[in-house]
C-alpha cells in the first residue's frame, strides 16, 4: 500500500504506523517486532531530533519535512527490471553486486544467496523468514534506539534491507557491492535497514554506493548495523553521491570483539542534504577502529559527520580523520567523540578534522571531542578551518600553472590522504578521478553508477606533491 502525507511529524508517523502496522510485522519475526515497539516507543516520547539537541545544533530537519512524502510498504519497485533504468561498470573492480531500488532488495533469482562457503547475503525481509534465529542473534543489539531519534524511527518502521552473514574463518575474495537506488516520480520517504555479521577470524570488504536516479524530493534514512566478531576484519567504503534535493541520514553501529579490526571510508561527493551518524563500540581488548570521511560540497549543501567512539575494554587504538572542502554557501559540521572509560587503560585514540572554504559564505563548524577517565592513554584530537594554503599556490605558480589549475591541483592533493585510504586499488583509483572532476564541478548525478567512468588511467600530475 503506498501512502502519502503533505508534511510529516511525530503525530502522523504514529499514526501511520498504527495504519500500516500489520504489513511491516506479518514478516518479522517476534523478537524483532518487540524491538519495534520499544523502538516506536522512544520515538513517541522524543520524536524527530531538534536544533536544542547539541549534535544537531547547526543541523535543522525541520525544512525537509514540509514534503507531500509517499510512503510504500509493499514493495511497488519489485517489478522494475533494474538494469534497464541503472547500469554500474567499475573497471577492474570484481563485486559481489546486490540493489535496493526505493527501500526494497530487488534481485533476478532469489531473495536470498548462499555461498558454497557459508555466506548468506540477500535480503533482511527474506532473512527473517528463512533464518529468523540467527537475525534474532544481533537484530538490534548494535542500535541504540534509546539515543538516537532517527534509529528509533527506522527501528519501528523496518521492513526490508541487506542482510549478509559470514560464518567463522572464512574470508571473502570478492567486495560486496550495495547500490541503493532512489527512482521515483514523486518524493519518498524511505528508512532501509542493513544487518552485517561478520564472524570469528573472517574478513569481509563492503563498498556501499547511495545515489539518485531522479532530481525529485527524496528523505532517506539508513540504519546499518556490523558486528565483527574476534579477530575479524571489515573494510567498509560509503560512497555518496545524491541528488542537490535529497536527504540522506545514514546511522551506522558498530560493535567489534576482541582482536577485530573495522576500517571505514565515508566519500560525500553529492547531496543536498547528508547527515552521516557512526557510532563503535569497543567493549573487549586489543581492537583497531579506524574511519575516514571526505566531503566535497558547493552551492547551498549541507554535510553533518557525528562520530563517536566508545573505549570501553583496554588496549584498543582508534583512528579518525575527516577532510572537507566548501565552496559557495554549502555549510559542513563535524560532531567528534572520543570516550575513555575508566577501565580502558592503554587507550590510543587520535581525532582529527581540517577543512577548507573556499569562498566569504561558506561555513564549516568543528567540535573535536575527548572525554578520558583511565590515567594510562596516549589521546590527541585537533581541527582546522582555514583557505588554502599561499606559500603552497606561490610555488605551483612559480612551476608555469595558473590560479585555476593551482588550486585544483591543491585541492586534489588536500583529499588524497583520505582517498589513499581505500585500500581496493581500483576503486581507489575511480574515487581518485571523480574527485578530480567533483572539484573542476564536472561530477553530478548522472544515469550510471557514480563509480563508472570511461576513461581506464588515472590522472598524472608532474608536481612534487610534498610541497602542497
Amino acid at each position: 500500500m503506498e501512502t502519502t502525507y503533505s508534511s510529516l511529524n511525530k503525530d502522523r508517523l504514529i499514526e501511520l504506523f498504527h495504519r500500516e502496522q500489520k504489513s511491516m510485522t506479518e514478516l518479522a519475526t517476534p523478537l524483532v517486532n518487540r524491538i519495534r515497539q520499544h523502538a516506536l516507543s522512544r520515538f513517541e516520547k522524543n520524536g524527530f531530533p531538534s536544533k536544542q539537541l547539541e549534535n544537531w545544533r547547526f543541523t535543522d530537519l525541520t525544512p525537509l519535512l514540509n514534503t507531500e512524502f509517499f510512503f510504500d510498504f509493499s514493495n511497488k519497485s519489485r517489478s522494475m527490471d533494474v538494469e534497464k533504468i541503472f547500469t554500474c561498470d567499475v573497471y577492474d573492480l570484481d563485486t559481489f553486486s546486490i540493489t535496493l531500488l526505493n527501500g526494497w532488495f530487488v534481485y533476478k533469482s532469489a531473495p536470498l544467496t548462499k555461498l558454497d562457503n557459508g555466506t548468506i547475503i540477500g535480503s533482511l525481509a527474506k532473512a527473517m523468514e528463512v533464518y529468523p534465529e540467527l537475525v534474532d542473534q544481533y537484530f538490534g543489539k548494535a542500535a541504540k534506539t534509546d539515543v538516537y531519534e532517527l534509529a528509533a524511527l527506522n527501528t519501528a518502521f523496518v521492513q526490508d534491507g541487506l542482510f549478509i552473514y559470514v560464518p567463522d574463518g572464512v574470508t571473502l575474495e570478492k567486495p560486496v557491492q550495495l547500490i541503493n537506488i532512489v527512482n521515483a516520480d514523486h518524493p519518498v520517504f524511505l528508512q532501509p535497514r542493513h544487518l552485517i555479521i561478520v564472524g570469528k577470524g573472517s574478513k569481509i570488504t563492503l563498498v556501499h554506493c547511495d545515489h539518485s536516479l531522479t532530481h525529485n524530493v527524496s528523505f532517506t534514512n539508513i540504519l546499518t548495523e556490523i558486528f565483527a566478531e574476534d579477530n575479524a576484519v571489515v573494510d567498509h567504503y560509503k560512497i555518496q553521491n545524491k541528488g542537490r534535493n535529497s536527504a540522506l541520514i545514514t546511522n551506522t553501529f558498530i560493535r567489534q570483539k576482541k582482536s577485530s579490526s573495522v576500517y571505514s571510508n565515508m566519500i560525500t561527493l553529492n547531496g543536498g542534504f547528508t547527515k552521516n551518524i557512526l557510532d563503535v563500540s569497543l567493549p573487549e581488548p586489543n581492537c583497531r577502529s579506524e574511519h575516514f570521511g571526505l566531503y566535497l560540497v558547493d552551492s547551498n549543501q549541507h554535510v553533518d559527520n557525528q562520530v563517536y567512539i566508545d573505549h570501553i575494554a583496554p588496549d584498543n587504538y582508534s583512528n579518525q580523520l575527516f577532510k572537507g572542502i566548501l565552496d559557495d554557501e554549502a555549510r559542513a559540521v563535524f560532531s567528534g567523540k572520543v570516550m575513555v572509560r575508566r577501565h580502558a587503560q592503554h587507550t590510543v585514540a587520535h581525532q582529527n578534522n581540517k577543512n577548507i572554504l573556499l569562498t566569504d559564505d561558506a561555513k564549516a563548524n568543528t567540535q573535536p571531542h575527548l572525554e578520558i577517565y583511565a590515567d594510562d592513554v596516549k589521546c590527541s584530537h585537533g581541527a582546522t578551518v582555514g583557505q588554502l594554503d599561499p606559500e603552497a599556490m606561490f610555488y605551483l605558480r612559480s612551476r608555469g600553472l595558473c590560479e585555476r589549475t593551482a588550486r585544483q591541483l591543491m585541492m586534489i592533493a588536500f583529499a588524497g590522504e583520505v582517498v589513499q585510504k581505500i585500500s581496493i586499488q581500483a576503486l581507489q583509483e575511480r574515487i581518485q578521478h571523480l574527485v578530480e572532476k567533483r572539484l573542476k564541478g564536472e561530477l553530478s548525478i548522472c544515469d550510471q553508477c557514480m563509480l563508472h567512468c570511461n576513461s581506464k588511467e588515472p590522472t598524472a600530475f608532474n608536481i612534487d606533491m610534498s610541497k602542497i
